[in-house]
Formats: C-alpha cells, structure tokens, sequence
C-alpha cells in the first residue's frame, strides 16, 4: 500500500490538487555534450527513493539516489549517446556510464572474442540500442500508487539475430523498490545465442571500506590468477586503492525452495548507522551471478550481476556447453528488484530473511 506521511489513497488526494506534487515520473531529452538526444525519465517515489531510467540507452537506470545518498557508481563517460558507440574489443567501456543497472546482451555477453568466425566485443550491443514503444505512466491499482515505464529493444541483422526485449519497470509510491520485468523473445527464424546479465553497478557511499556483501554463497570461485590475490575477502572491501585491477568472482549461492536469492551491500558505519542495497532475483531464470570488485581510485565499485551465462565471452560458453540459444519463437522472463535498506531496522529484517548457507 502506498503510504505518504502515514496517509493512505483517499487521505492523500484530498491533499493535494496533483500526485505529481508527492510521487511521479518526467519524461524529458538530455541536452548536453555528448549526451545530447538521450532520452531519460525520471522517478520520483515520495520517499526520498529517485532514480534515472534512459530509454535513449536501452531502458536501463543511470542515478539513484536515497535521501541525497547515491546509490550507484557513475563513471567518467557520462550517459553518452549511442552514435558514439564502439562495438569492436573493448570500445564498449568509451560508453560505460556505470549506473545503477547497464543490461549486457542481448546475443553475446562478457569478454571480446570470436565465436564461429565472428568478432564480438565487449558485453553486447543492448545498453547503447535506443528503446521503441517507450511509455511512462503512473495510475492507482487499488491502494497502490504505481510509476511505471516500458519500452522494447530489438537487435536484428539480415541475415542474422532477431531479438526482441520487452522492458517493464515499476516502483510504488511510498515504497523503496524497483521491479524489473524482462521478456526476452525470438522473433525470427534461425537459432539464436543468447547471453543476458545485469550488471548492477554500486558505488559510494554503498561501498566503502565499512561495507560488506551478504549473499547466501557456498563457494566463491575466483575468474583468473588476479582475483586468486585475497580470495577469501571476496566479500569485504578496501579504500580507494591506487592500480587497483579488477577482481571478479562466480558465485555458487544456496537458494530459497522456489528459487529466490536475495543478496546485498551494506555499509555498517555511515553516518553513525547501517545503510545498504539489495539485489533480489530468481535463480531458475538466471543461473549465474558474477561479483565484479574493483577498489580503483575514481572506478570505485563493486557490481552484483545475476546474469544466464558468465563472463568470458560466447566463446567460451560454447566450449563449456553452457551458451543458451532460442529457437524461433521462444520466450525467455526475467525478474529482478532492487531495494534500498535504508536503515538499521531495514537492514537487519533483510538479512534474517536471507537463506542460512
């Protein structure tokens, strides 16, 4: 039920003349540099829970914020257009602009390689392809108040892939939530890869030397010989650290009985309190989940990304027999939510709400 000040549906619109004056969502164009044409719409909850959806990049989430407290890393690029995209190797990261949610797809994820002759750069074409069919609404279900946008992408080639996604993204008013819903769709007439991640992006002051990810892990299993370095503080970290190289981990996380896992960041000492994020999804639809901790000076980040595949490319999926390919027709959903824990009691209710490893 959406709540305002402790007041419910009927109480709040006999206080004000618009709900926009308490929860909404803008539509509107980015103007600036390289950013220019984007399109992007922002949400506003009533809680002090904003966020940036970009249709102009493949409906994913830029900022969000609780209460002035930014929730995700942003990187030096800015949100730029996707004119300036460069898919070849890792041309991808000139476009990175972290955020809150990048999506990797929607044919090939992860490392640059070459799968059957073709040459596939880095993390896929999805999070610089512009969204169709993008509405934003917002309208009562009930008791609820519900800010709502959706919008499809399409990568397609003659002769080639045809894939269509269907993005719905919801937050309630009055509540500190984002529900994704993805439907991912063959529309066309040939077989075809399909490798999917989000890479949920969380930076300061999420991520700090006081922080920690909680996640129900079995065993973390470090990607090369650089994440072997600490291994067993897979799940603590640093300062800034200057030359700092990435290190990414794959996890083996025990489930609820229906498939759920939750997992989060907290910080256990800001501001005198605790104060995290959490990453729900099902691990029925996406059976992996990649633990990307970079410690760097400015790139200062740690990404949870539930994800179908892992990340060293479609190659390698291939040569594990792991690489998932749709045929004509086939459908495949996808749900995740992400939450801001906004306190010590939200926090703690959160974790012994975890499955116990």
């Amino acid at each position: 039920m959406s709540k305002f000040f402790g007041f419910g549906r009927k109480q709040i619109l006999r206080r004000v003349g618009l709900m926009d004056q308490v929860a909404g969502v803008r539509r509107y164009t980015l103007f600036d540099g390289n950013e220019r044409d984007v399109e992007a719409i922002d949400f506003r909850t009533g809680t002090g829970f904003d966020f940036t959806v970009v249709p102009g990049r493949g409906m994913d989430i830029t900022s969000a914020w609780y209460r002035g407290k930014a929730l995700a890393w942003l990187s030096q690029t800015g949100v730029v257009h996707p004119a300036y995209f460069e898919p070849e190797g890792l041309g991808w990261l000139r476009t990175f602009y972290g955020g809150l949610v990048a999506t990797c797809g929607m044919t090939t994820a992860g490392a640059p390689c070459t799968d059957q002759g073709e040459a596939l750069g880095l993390h896929g074409r999805f999070s610089t392809t512009p969204a169709r069919n993008v509405v934003a609404d917002t309208r009562w279900e009930g008791e609820d108040y519900v800010l709502r946008a959706s919008g499809r992408i399409v990568e397609a080639s003659v002769f080639g892939a045809n894939l269509q996604m269907d993005r719905t993204i919801e937050a309630t008013a009055g509540k500190n939530v984002i529900r994704i819903h993805d439907k991912v769709q063959n529309i066309g007439y040939l077989r075809t890869p399909h490798m999917y991640l989000y890479h949920i992006n969380l930076g300061f002051p999420v991520v700090s030397e006081n922080s920690r990810l909680h996640s129900p892990t079995r065993a973390a299993t470090p990607r090369d010989a650089e994440a072997e370095k600490g291994k067993e503080q897979f799940a603590q970290f640093d300062p800034p650290t200057p030359y700092y190289k990435e290190k990414v981990y794959y996890h083996d996380l025990v489930t609820e009985a229906d498939g759920t896992v939750k997992t989060a960041i907290v910080n256990e000492n800001l501001e005198g309190g605790k104060f995290g994020v959490s990453v729900t999804y099902n691990q029925k639809e996406l059976p992996f989940f990649t633990e990307w901790k970079m410690m760097g000076e400015a790139t200062y980040v740690v990404g949870l990304e539930p994800a179908n595949c892992r990340v060293e490319g479609r190659a390698k999926e291939r040569e594990r027999g792991t690489l998932i390919e749709l045929e004509p027709g086939e459908i495949r959903e996808y749900h995740v939510e992400i939450g801001v824990l906004e306190d010590a009691k939200a926090v703690d209710a959160f974790l012994s709400s975890m499955v116990k490893v």
